[in-house]
């Protein structure tokens, strides 16, 4: 993870310091050696606490606390003292252009830098705790007439390896609340684990206890492969079938390019799981055709899909699946004012979205690989059929 961003993190702690020492620092009357060495060590400290990470044979270190200590660090010293500086630079380029005196970047970059640690530590803390169930309607006219009303609970990227400890009562009261709908169905929409299947045994019992009338049907995500470990091939494809081991073993119907029919009477519905279909550099295994083999022209089709870029590149022109259901994104894990980062990179990134009578459903999630949530709350939806007169 470190390394892919390498060079961007060195400029990102090293250019601050560099020109701080040079714009203010060294203006004192008395600025002797031994504070010029106090005001280098926290930049040299994250320096090599970079160095570290990025030579980390693993997308992250097995010890996550490590990246979420380094993340924290960021983000309440080296993003800010980046923010103050760039502010302090624009403003300073601002009076030399126009001859003028007051440098009033400098009090805008220390708001901001002052707004982003309130940010980052809010987010890591009372932020990450917040969860909400979310109630949405969806009307189809090729509803069956026997599931008007019909209700799924849709659930997605836990990445239960970020929990731990001090996170499992929030998994806890997820649980407990998708149990509390008593709804039909229970959708899981991929990224149960963050990089290996050892981070379920702990959750094997909650995450088992998830029930619903017509069962727990579930998808994989980009990190349930084996993409974040380096491991020889072997130990890859042993992962990946512990896992879907794992998710039988709790009792939830895992589709791997798979459908399977719920029936009311002489009515009936789809529901089909695609493997994840991503965009570079993430797994692409999903098989359209093959996912939907045995499904007839007029059947309402609920497809499961983790990616929710492959809507409109695969599911759209490739079949006639009313609704979609997707994760993914964790809408940025942040909004203000309701904009994401995650609108950058996808275009169905949070909520409900139609193209004409077909719509899809993108969760922001649960959790995430980083413990960070600012107005981006952890959720589950629950979504109610209702054929359309």
């Amino acid at each position: 993870m470190i390394a892919r961003i390498f060079i961007y993190l060195i400029l990102l702690i090293t250019l601050p310091d560099l020109y701080l020492d040079r714009r203010f620092l060294r203006k004192r009357t008395r600025y002797l050696w031994w504070q010029r060495v106090l005001w280098w060590i926290p930049g040299a400290f994250m320096f090599v606490y970079t160095i570290i990470l990025a030579t980390t044979r693993n997308f992250a270190p097995d010890d996550l606390l490590v990246l979420h200590v380094y993340l924290l660090l960021l983000g309440v010293v080296i993003i800010p003292k980046f923010l103050f500086a760039l502010c302090s630079f624009l403003g300073w380029a601002h009076c030399r252009y126009h001859h003028t005196r007051n440098n009033w970047g400098n009090l805008v970059g220390l708001v901001l830098g002052l707004a982003f640690i309130i940010g980052v530590v809010y987010g890591g803390t009372l932020g990450f705790n917040k969860f909400e169930v979310k109630h949405v309607d969806y009307y189809s006219a090729d509803l069956p007439e026997a599931f008007d009303g019909y209700r799924i609970v849709h659930f997605t990227d836990a990445h239960v390896g970020t929990y731990g400890a001090e996170y499992a009562d929030l998994l806890g009261r997820v649980v407990d609340s998708i149990n509390a709908q008593k709804a039909d169905m229970v959708a899981f929409t991929g990224d149960l684990q963050n990089m290996e299947p050892k981070e379920l045994y702990q959750f094997m019992g909650k995450l088992g206890s998830i029930r619903a009338k017509d069962g727990v049907f579930s998808v994989l995500g980009n990190h349930d492969y084996s993409e974040y470990v380096e491991e020889s091939p072997a130990v890859k494809v042993a992962n990946e079938r512990e896992l879907v081991s794992l998710e039988r073993q709790m009792g939830w119907d895992l589709l791997l390019n798979e459908n399977r029919v719920i029936r009311r009477g002489a009515d009936s519905i789809v529901v089909a799981g695609m493997e994840n279909d991503g965009r570079p550099p993430h797994p692409q295994k999903g098989n359209i055709g093959k996912t939907l083999t045995g499904v007839g022209n007029g059947a309402f089709v609920l497809m499961l899909q983790h990616d929710p870029s492959s809507w409109r590149r695969t599911i759209l022109p490739g079949c006639k699946a009313q609704l979609t259901l997707s994760g993914h994104t964790h809408a940025g894990q942040m909004k203000v004012f309701g904009w994401s980062p995650a609108a950058f990179s996808y275009t169905e990134w949070d909520g409900m979205y139609h193209e004409g009578a077909r719509a899809i459903n993108v969760s922001a999630g649960m959790g995430g690989f980083i413990p960070f949530r600012l107005g981006a709350n952890n959720e589950i939806v629950v979504i109610t059929l209702h054929r359309k007169k």
